[in-house]
């Protein structure tokens, strides 16, 4: 891929990394399983799912990851996004 992801979107991609990483362990899978099931390399999953780390990664390999995980695309990209009225919130 080379180009790196884009800062207003950087948190976006670690967002997700973390939803299919809590997935695949809900699901029992080790990174091996998962990344065989979506046919990617073990360390492509890896980087994907490393927390504090934007990996860029095509929509062929984020749908092999959703089906690979029996999750629908839509509720993944749900999984991994926390609302803005949170994000916005002031803490008193």
């Amino acid at each position: 891929m080379g180009k790196e992801v884009e800062f207003k979107n950087r948190d976006r991609f670690i967002q997700l990394g973390i939803a299919i990483a809590t997935i695949r362990k809900i699901r029992g899978m080790n990174q091996q399983e998962l990344a065989d099931e979506a046919g990617i390399s073990r360390t492509h999953l890896s980087k994907i799912e490393a927390t504090g780390t934007a990996s860029r990664f095509t929509l062929d390999v984020f749908f092999n990851i959703a089906d690979a995980l029996e999750v629908d695309p839509a509720e993944l990209i749900r999984a991994s996004m926390v609302p803005d009225s949170v994000m916005k919130m002031k803490k008193e």
